[in-house]
């Protein structure tokens, strides 16, 4: 499958592609861009992953085509294989004695894959005290479908008696286990958790960008761990796909809260100090994941990578990485999650220049979006009293002006 030899000319409207009709359809739209039913002749494509396994090592891209997933993707965003990638890295980090470095992997709870690693969860579920919470998470699947707590492995029994599963046989749905963060933060006795955006524009050097708006997904009930209120999802997952059908739900509303109104929540009750340690861990956590997977990735400079991040928050404000999303959800729920998801597409394309706008020049931030990692960490600006923008205040409708207006200078200065 080859791309039309034809070459997009400077000022030639960009061609898009998308197997979506959400937020992003509206970002192309909104940027005068044409829409094409081809496989092969576009500029710009935002498909999903089954597009990419079906079609992406048959087609051959021109130098200017850019697509929304690296090949392997999963590496990072399938449960079994991130927990995989994140173990390695620890191991690897231990056996070079880089003890300091390898520290740093311990937002992760100890996981195992069922059903191949079915005997060592036994066993480690044994050295546990009786009682404690475990969930299980079928790595396929999204949405909190599948997702179920439990305490006595009794309680896996429908589950280990299904008659695909066996440790030999290939057609078993697979499952990964782990203990389960029991002591979350809480707001208003509500269980939360944060959705965080990080795009990777290259693994190869490792470049990747944090966008500063996101925000945290609330439980619509108050959290409690009673035993006989374990299968209460409306309790214990805060997915929003979950959330909207229990009762009483509040379309209007919602069950989101912007990430900067919790920072300014947070900072209210612990302090800016520690708040910003807090957030700074986050920042570290994320690019600790990426640097885990950036040598099995199979880098293109075609591609790029928008991760949700779903991260969880302890009562001792440690942050805890729950999974890495490869397609975050595009479609809003409410006027306020429209504006930041539009925001943070139409950034996202400002920032890949496919337009040639800025002549490929990396900036450091590009609407919301600030450069955290370029081979190296990017060092936090001397001049503020937060070590990372994450969660701060996001003008990037004024930071937009400022960048074309500083690359006006720049072209005026050498033209």
């Amino acid at each position: 499958m080859r791309r039309s030899s034809q070459q997009r000319g400077v000022g030639d409207t960009i061609r898009f592609r998308t197997t979506f009709h959400n937020t992003i359809y509206d970002v192309f739209k909104a940027r005068g861009w044409k829409e094409t039913e081809s496989d092969t002749d576009w500029d710009v494509a935002w498909v999903d992953t089954g597009w990419i396994r079906e079609n992406f090592d048959t087609m051959h891209l021109d130098d200017h085509q850019r697509i929304n997933h690296f090949r392997n993707h999963y590496e990072l965003t399938r449960k079994d294989c991130m927990n995989k990638n994140l173990q390695r890295m620890q191991r690897q980090l231990k056996r070079e004695d880089k003890l300091e470095e390898a520290a740093k992997y311990d937002f992760f709870p100890n996981t195992y894959t069922l059903p191949v690693d079915y005997g060592l969860f036994v066993e480690e579920f044994k050295s546990h005290p009786a009682g404690s919470i475990w969930i299980m998470k079928p790595i396929g699947k999204a949405q909190g479908k599948g997702i179920f707590l439990f305490n006595k492995l009794s309680q896996i029994t429908d589950w280990k008696k299904d008659a695909r599963w066996k440790p030999d046989n290939p057609q078993a749905e697979t499952y990964v286990v782990q203990r389960y963060l029991s002591n979350p933060l809480l707001v208003g006795g509500k269980k939360f958790d944060l959705r965080i955006y990080a795009l990777v524009t290259s693994f190869s050097p490792l470049v990747v960008y944090l966008y500063r708006s996101g925000f945290s997904r609330f439980s619509s009930f108050l959290y409690n761990t009673n035993k006989s209120g374990l299968g209460d999802t409306y309790v214990h997952l805060t997915n929003v796909a979950v959330q909207k059908t229990g009762p009483g739900y509040d379309a209007g509303a919602g069950c989101k809260w912007p990430l900067r109104s919790l920072k300014l929540y947070l900072i209210g009750k612990f302090g800016v100090p520690a708040t910003d340690k807090l957030f700074y861990e986050i920042q570290e956590l994320i690019i600790s994941s990426l640097l885990a997977v950036q040598k099995v990735m199979i880098h293109d400079k075609h591609c790029f990578e928008m991760y949700g991040y779903d991260i969880l928050i302890d009562e001792n404000l440690k942050p805890w990485l729950i999974e890495v999303n490869a397609s975050p959800s595009l479609t809003a729920d409410t006027p306020s999650d429209y504006e930041l998801k539009f925001g943070l597409l139409d950034d996202l394309y400002t920032l890949l220049d496919v337009e040639n706008k800025f002549g490929g020049a990396l900036e450091e931030s590009v609407g919301g979006y600030d450069l955290i990692y370029n081979n190296g960490p990017i060092k936090p600006d001397k001049n503020s009293c937060y070590t990372t923008k994450l969660g701060c205040f996001d003008d990037r409708v004024r930071q937009l002006k400022k960048l074309h207006k500083a690359h006006a200078k720049r072209t005026a200065a050498t033209g």
